[in-house]
């Protein structure tokens, strides 16, 4: 994973005041790209249909509300307060989610992205391994 980080040019004081949708942004594509990543190497014999409704099992907002329910006593004081601004964050929420789940989906993926942002790989893969323990583990 540490292949995908390259130069940032923000500060932690910029990464720390972006809008928290941006930050949603960047942290859905990258937890995105993690997944796919993680269900290629798990399943790598799957159809790609297969690995779709795997990695969608992952990344859909209801899934991501469990999560960050799951982690969310492990997230420092910094990555709580990036997490409670992106959850709080006005955004419009799509038809197949529900708003509260939608709107934890949004700071959960807050906190990726500022991870990311930040350049703290081995934070951000300590998460990410963690969610897929838990998501492996519940099947």
């Amino acid at each position: 994973m540490s292949e995908l980080f390259i130069d940032m040019k923000y500060t932690p004081s910029q990464v720390k005041m972006m809008n928290p949708l941006v930050l949603a942004y960047i942290g859905d594509a990258v937890y995105e790209l993690f997944v796919r990543t993680e269900m290629i190497s798990l399943h790598d014999q799957y159809t790609v249909h297969k690995l779709h409704n795997e990695v969608v099992g992952f990344v859909k907002a209801s899934a991501q509300f469990e999560t960050m329910k799951t982690i969310e006593q492990e997230l420092t004081e910094e990555e709580l307060y990036i997490y409670k601004r992106g959850r709080n964050a006005k955004s419009a929420v799509p038809k197949s989610a529900e708003v509260s789940e939608y709107r934890v989906a949004t700071g959960f993926e807050a906190v990726l992205g500022y991870l990311y942002l930040l350049g703290e790989s081995e934070r951000l893969k300590t998460i990410l391994n963690k969610i897929i323990e838990l998501r492996e583990k519940n099947k």
